[in-house]
């Protein structure tokens, strides 16, 4: 998880408290900006501070000493003289490594630099003022009491799935080559070619707007079904010349060459897609292009069209993603898979009803649907390695990048 709730409540609070600033306090002057770029990629030189190095020292808040235990019925040692004298100003509370990972460690597991630093920035307004509210007594209400409950909830709710995720990690070897093995579909790559014919032919707008405005209604109606009969025509056109070039790649001919020819019929003005997809998976293409993965090489597919264009595929050779490459992502999709069911068991555990004349009509509405945690930092993904992605349906393939002139 990148961050925990209680990071973002504890961010979202020091936001909270920093929205009005006081008068009396002026604004520190910003860095100059080449720090920002430097201190980020300074090192992370934390782990050679010892445990008890103190980190992070706060002046004018004194660290709560806990009440000395007394006899029953004996009067409570009265506080000396000195302790009874201190002041704000001789007040200090320090906070050691050891003390300040062992918190981090609670609130942001595998934490980064920049949240150890986050943290670390909020901590010291939290201990002032929590410390202040405690003095007031405002530990003692019933408001901070039910606000506790809520918390605790929260709390235990991430814990929770936190255990979960690391149970759903816990993934062997064995189940990984299974899966490899039962999903052999899942794990093929394909080269293939692809050529894509726009849907319809571009045509120039004709700048006659003043024009128009003089005619009748009649004419713009006739203007406006000999331009629909010519949009038909240039479709047919289109569609036919797909026909054609997907019979001529059959025959052999070259796919860059055809590609170009279905661009300039098309009158398209930017530079050839790419035709070759040298590493493509079953989940690569829309699914109503997916016949093209039983194609044997060297076989040209019928012609596809949907609402983007005409698409033809030549499909060259199809070799199988090595167990070992493929080891991240199954990890992650068993892992996400295990976490899913694990959490839908549980939300399926129970069922709840509301007061309509409470909440209203629909009482207070569905509940909304758990959010899976993110994968722990040095956990693998369960996305798919990075491959060419094909258009989806109805979008046109991606223009080659103009070559560039001496």
């Amino acid at each position: 998880m990148r961050k925990s709730w209680l990071m973002c409540v504890l961010l979202g609070t020091l936001a909270w408290g920093q929205a009005a600033p006081s008068a009396a306090s002026p604004q520190p002057a910003q860095a100059p900006a080449a720090n920002g770029p430097k201190a980020e990629s300074a090192a992370d030189n934390s782990a050679s501070v010892p445990g008890s190095a103190v980190v992070i020292t706060i002046d004018g808040v004194c660290t709560p000493q806990p009440k000395a235990s007394t006899a029953k019925g004996t009067a409570a040692k009265p506080a000396t003289k000195a302790e009874s004298e201190k002041t704000p100003a001789d007040c200090k509370t320090v906070i050691t490594k050891a003390e300040f990972e062992k918190l981090v460690s609670a609130v942001a597991p595998n934490p980064t630099p920049q949240q150890k630093k986050q943290l670390a920035s909020v901590l010291p307004r939290f201990i002032a003022m929590s410390n202040e509210a405690r003095k007031q007594g405002m530990d003692k209400t019933e408001q901070y009491k039910e606000m506790l409950k809520f918390v605790q909830m929260q709390v235990l709710t991430t814990q929770l799935q936190r255990k979960l995720q690391d149970q759903a990690a816990n993934i062997s070897d064995a189940d990984i080559e299974k899966y490899y093995k039962d999903n052999p579909q899942a794990y093929e790559q394909y080269n293939i070619d692809r050529i894509f014919v726009p849907r319809s032919k571009q045509v120039e707008a004709e700048a006659k707007e003043d024009e128009d405005d003089k005619l009748t209604d009649e004419q713009k109606k006739a203007k406006e079904e000999t331009e629909k009969a010519k949009a038909d025509a240039n479709e047919q056109a289109m569609t036919k010349l797909a026909t054609d070039l997907r019979a001529r790649a059959a025959a052999g001919e070259d796919i860059t060459k055809l590609q170009k020819e279905a661009f300039d019929a098309a009158g398209m003005k930017i530079e050839s897609p790419t035709v070759n997809l040298p590493s493509v998976r079953r989940t690569g293409l829309p699914q109503a292009h997916v016949a093209v993965f039983d194609l044997k090489p060297g076989e040209v597919s019928q012609v596809i069209s949907d609402t983007g264009g005409h698409y033809i595929y030549r499909m060259n050779s199809k070799t199988a993603l090595p167990l070992d490459q493929a080891k991240n992502e199954i990890h992650g999709k068993l892992q996400n898979d295990r976490m899913r069911e694990r959490m839908e068991k549980l939300n399926n555990s129970f069922h709840s009803t509301t007061n309509e004349a409470y909440f209203g009509p629909g009482g207070a509405g569905p509940m909304p649907p758990p959010r899976m945690p993110r994968p722990r930092a040095g956990m693998p993904s369960a996305t798919p390695s990075a491959q060419p992605q094909p258009p989806a349906a109805g979008q046109p393939p991606a223009a080659q990048p103009a070559p560039q002139k001496d």
